[in-house]
């Protein structure tokens, strides 16, 4: 096993905070499997690179012999986690919980080693705590140290109204990091409060505290915004392998190395010398970077995908020509009272695009082609003649053939 010192360095490359560093380093010492927590609410049942941040951070702990234990937030789901939220978040019903959850560990289990992974959830042990046992833990905390949170205290200093429940998520976060014994919490930069939050309620109990990781967000394919589906610059873990290869050569070189720092297979000790290669200017961004598209596509696919994608790509963007398979659509080609088919529907329906909304500003961005020719502005509805048999490109990479 690596020493202690050796396991801290991979431990903090690509993390954001450790806290209090010096804490897990003495629990390192110990030579001992910690028991690492990562609790995460199924809000939506797709997953991208983004949501899998602390993934990667877990599987390297699992590859140093830790022990890692996923809690699907069955009772916190409910309540709705307020981090970083300006209202109150809807409450999700039992049932999208379990749906959700269902994908999630699935998708997840293409990071994570599912033989040293325990998935428990934690509806088992919130939602059957009874009046007293709850009252015992808000107990443990003050409404002072909860309104501490910066988007609570915005939202009171704004007159935003704040739901009595909401006050609760920290509390049984914390709860979950005593029932399970926590060493190390993991999550996003928006959640240390959280973490510190089942740190203190482990000390009141009279338990060694948790350490506080924290991993940063990571920026989608624009360079800019965080990765999200809502911003369109998301890489899906179900991607199709060459659509997953083509995002990851669209991002900025100036992201590549937090990218296989936060997203690859890529030991750190390469990552270090892969970083200062680029510095150095001994290694060419484009190599790296299609190393980079080729391992994450290994990782949620296989080698064989990865290569027929980097093939694809270059088909596409060296040859300028389409991929060699095109997905068919059935499309509905009825056209309307005025004789013409609505094509932002269209491409909605295909999958081409996320809503009628952004298909019209492809559309008026001419990123929309119909047969290798640009669908002129502002032409939203077309002479299905036009469609019948059509191969359509949206941007670079999405092609669908109408049949």
């Amino acid at each position: 096993m690596l020493s202690a010192e050796e396991q801290l360095h991979i431990i903090k490359s690509g993390a954001a905070n450790i806290v209090p560093e010096e804490e897990l380093l003495k629990k390192l010492r110990r030579g001992t499997p910690l028991n690492i927590k990562l609790g995460v609410d199924p809000t939506s049942p797709d997953l991208h690179l983004g949501h899998a941040v602390p993934l990667r951070k877990m599987r390297q702990f699992q590859d140093l012999g830790h022990k890692v234990t996923l809690i699907i937030g069955g009772g916190t789901a409910i309540i709705g986690d307020p981090s970083g939220k300006n209202t109150t978040r809807p409450q999700l019903t039992s049932e999208q919980v379990a749906a959700n959850a269902k994908t999630y560990v699935e998708q997840a289990f293409n990071v994570l080693d599912p033989e040293k992974t325990t998935v428990v959830n934690n509806a088992d042990w919130i939602l059957s705590l009874d009046l007293k046992g709850l009252l015992d833990l808000c107990a443990k905390f003050t409404v002072a140290r909860i309104l501490e949170r910066d988007d609570f205290t915005k939202r009171y200093q704004n007159h935003t109204p704040i739901a009595l429940h909401e006050f609760l998520y920290p509390v049984m976060q914390a709860y979950d990091s005593v029932v399970i014994k926590a060493d190390v919490e993991m999550g996003g930069t928006d959640q240390l409060f959280n973490l510190l939050a089942g740190r203190e309620l482990m000390e009141k109990m009279g338990m060694e505290p948790q350490v506080a990781l924290t991993m940063p967000l990571l920026e989608g394919t624009d360079g800019v915004q965080k990765m999200s589906k809502s911003y369109g610059n998301y890489v899906g873990l179900t991607d199709e392998p060459s659509d997953m290869f083509g995002k990851l050569m669209s991002i900025p070189d100036e992201l590549m190395v937090k990218y296989y720092r936060l997203a690859s297979t890529v030991d750190v000790a390469e990552v270090d010398e892969i970083e200062r290669a680029l510095a150095d200017g001994s290694l060419h961004p484009n190599k790296a970077k299609r190393a980079l598209a080729r391992n994450i596509v290994e990782l949620y696919h296989d080698a064989a995908a990865a290569e027929a994608a980097e093939a694809t790509f270059d088909r596409m963007f060296k040859e300028h020509a389409a991929p060699d398979v095109v997905p068919e659509f059935h499309a509905d080609l009825t056209p309307n009272d005025e004789g013409l088919v609505y094509l932002a529907k269209l491409l909605h329906e295909a999958g081409l695009a996320s809503g009628t909304g952004e298909a019209r500003r492809l559309i008026d961005g001419g990123g929309v082609k119909v047969n290798g020719e640009p669908v002129p502005a502002k032409s939203y509805n077309v002479d299905p003649s036009l469609l019948a048999g059509a191969t359509i490109q949206v941007g670079k990479r999405k092609f669908v053939k109408l049949v």
